[in-house]
């Protein structure tokens, strides 16, 4: 039986906010896609090459796995709406935050190094 008519349907406000989460999550996946093209394509002096293809790759794969757990994401929080069950907390956000967050500094650090 599919998860789809399970339990009974939620209020369609919680559906839209789910929604509205999932295209949040889409809209960073795209983010850091974007950036991943951005640096490959209008970058190319950016770093040594080896370092810059590494960066783009780790963007483009973060990007992937987010817009894989925005639908992951999005599918859990239905199925808990439907059965009247807790939503869960998404753990990613502090890897994600923290990820940022290193990035960031490491930015701020080859910039004063130049």
């Amino acid at each position: 039986m599919s998860w789809r008519t399970q339990g009974k349907s939620p209020d369609y406000r919680f559906s839209l906010a789910n929604e509205r989460t999932f295209l949040a999550w889409i809209r960073t996946a795209l983010a850091f896609m974007a950036a991943a093209i951005g640096i490959d394509q209008l970058a190319p002096d950016l770093a040594p090459s080896q370092l810059r293809e590494g960066l783009v790759a780790a963007l483009g794969i973060t990007a992937a796995l987010l817009a894989w757990y925005a639908w992951r994401r999005w599918v859990l929080n239905e199925r808990a709406m439907r059965n009247d069950a807790e939503l869960t907390l998404p753990h990613i956000l502090v890897w994600l935050s923290g990820g940022l967050a290193t990035g960031i500094l490491l930015t701020l650090a080859a910039l004063m190094l130049l």
